[in-house]
């Protein structure tokens, strides 16, 4: 089965990024670590199962993998991609090319990660990283009741101490994606990514994965394909505001 794990943003500033996650909406920094070019940290937006994962990516040793370097030169901070994880990744990777697709940057050498990357010209304009982790790696909902708990984890913890949780938790709902075909939206996002439709208006379409990810394609036919916003319910004023390049739009829950 398929899941929507996290949605990642690139950032230039960490602290500022953690302040207004963790500081601002209340969400549960749970895990983070060094990656290949880029360190990274993740943030749960959510209580009790509900909600979504953030995952901030930040620079690093650029000489390692210089991936995320040029993509924040290019475009500067903002949403940078969406993980779904999968449970046999040779296997799905073998179904997304009978589908006409073609992966790469596929990495199946680590038995604890597995990863490959569909690009945005044919993942409807953001990149798309397909996971596989060992069955004996802690899920989300383990690792945020663990940070709860005071427990992080932790390879290392390389960013600033973000500021106290704000007691009025924020649930993020939904990453909202624009695309100028629905059809061919609906079909790559319900279809090769198996999200299940759970609410299908005019002009828009909602999917929802088991993890609790969610996605809304709204059609829009002068739009460039891709991110939009995400969607925040939040115990404060309605408001919409930029997090590092991402636009956050908050509704009083």
């Amino acid at each position: 089965m398929i899941d929507l794990d996290h949605v990642a943003i690139a950032t230039d500033d960490i602290e500022a990024t953690l302040g207004a996650l963790v500081g601002e909406l209340g969400g549960t920094l749970f895990s983070g670590g060094d990656g290949y070019g880029f360190r990274w940290v993740q943030v749960r937006l959510g209580e009790d199962g509900g909600g979504m994962t953030v995952e901030v990516l930040v620079e690093w040793e650029p000489q390692r993998n210089d991936f995320l370097a040029r993509f924040l030169a290019r475009h500067g901070p903002g949403q940078h991609h969406l993980t779904f994880k999968v449970p046999d990744l040779a296997a799905t990777l073998e179904r997304v090319r009978r589908n006409g697709f073609e992966p790469v940057s596929v990495d199946l050498s680590d038995p604890h990660w597995k990863e490959a990357f569909l690009q945005p010209r044919q993942s409807h304009g953001t990149v798309v990283q397909l996971a596989q982790v060992s069955d004996d790696h802690p899920g989300t909902p383990e690792m945020v009741r663990a940070a709860e708990r005071g427990v992080a984890f932790f390879e290392p913890e390389w960013w600033p101490a973000p500021p106290p949780r704000a007691e009025d938790r924020a649930t993020l709902r939904r990453v909202v994606l624009a695309t100028p075909s629905l059809p061919s939206a609906v079909g790559f996002f319900a279809g090769l990514l198996q999200g299940e439709v759970v609410d299908d208006a005019a002009g828009a379409v909602e999917l929802a994965w088991p993890g609790g990810g969610r996605i809304r394609l709204e059609h829009d036919s002068d739009a460039t394909p891709g991110f939009r916003r995400v969607d925040v319910e939040h115990a404060g004023p309605p408001a919409t505001r930029t997090i590092s390049g991402a636009e956050f739009v908050v509704s009083t829950r």
